[in-house]
């Protein structure tokens, strides 16, 4: 399986006919170099909160390439106005795909849709565990630090995305103690350096995670597991 990092959470994964794109926020991210036109054959959307940073550009990526978006079920009943394609889960929920398994997780944060001068009802924020071939990647979404990671250790995670920016998520500190509770064969620092509130030092945070392979990914930069 193929992981590239896009830059913030935007996480893209392929591997054999499945192409997956997690939380698309690809137009307005400083930190990337592609655009929505840039994406083929996504087959696959996850978004695990409706804030604009993550929801992104789900919409016109579905609808340009007739993705399946998966997400929480408020998510997926606001997408589904746009005509696209939706698969509704929750946290703890764990799905069959045609590539794959997929868990929802806890997060703890927001979920606001904004839409013009409205906030839209997100329904609960997760993370997702998505296991293609043996191999697990763990997507952590906008989250604090919860001691429920501490159960993803049993789930033998090979790849752990994690928030360190603070802020809004954990921070290194917090983000270190994440790895300790979950124990992935190799962690990757996510979601900092977007903005200023969220300013981190990734080679920081490697110095300090003692019990798992910190592996820092520079934009459009991509680790083959």
């Amino acid at each position: 399986m193929k992981l590239s990092y896009l830059g913030h959470s935007v996480i893209l994964m392929e591997k054999d006919n499945f192409k997956g794109i997690i939380d698309p926020f690809i137009t307005g991210n400083s930190l990337c170099t592609l655009t929505v036109n840039d994406l083929h054959n996504i087959t696959h959307i996850f978004i695990t909160h409706g804030h604009g940073d993550h929801l992104g550009d789900a919409v016109e990526i579905a609808k340009k390439n007739n993705s399946l978006v998966i997400s929480n079920a408020e998510i997926c009943n606001y997408l589904c106005k746009f005509d696209v394609k939706t698969h509704a889960m929750h946290i703890g929920g764990r799905t069959k795909f045609d590539f794959g398994v997929v868990k929802m997780t806890n997060a703890v944060h927001g979920s606001g849709i904004t839409e013009g001068e409205t906030m839209i009802y997100g329904g609960n924020p997760g993370g997702f565990i998505i296991e293609i071939d043996g191999k697990k990647v763990y997507h952590a979404g906008d989250t604090g630090l919860i001691y429920d990671m501490k159960l993803l250790e049993d789930e033998k995670i090979d790849v752990a995305f994690l928030p360190i920016g603070g802020n809004y998520t954990m921070d290194i500190d917090d983000a270190v103690k994440a790895v300790d509770f979950i124990k992935p064969k190799k962690v990757v620092p996510m979601h900092y350096n977007t903005f200023k509130p969220i300013e981190a030092d990734p080679h920081d945070f490697n110095k300090k995670v003692t019990s798992s392979e910190v592996i820092i990914l520079d934009v459009n930069e991509s680790i083959i597991i």
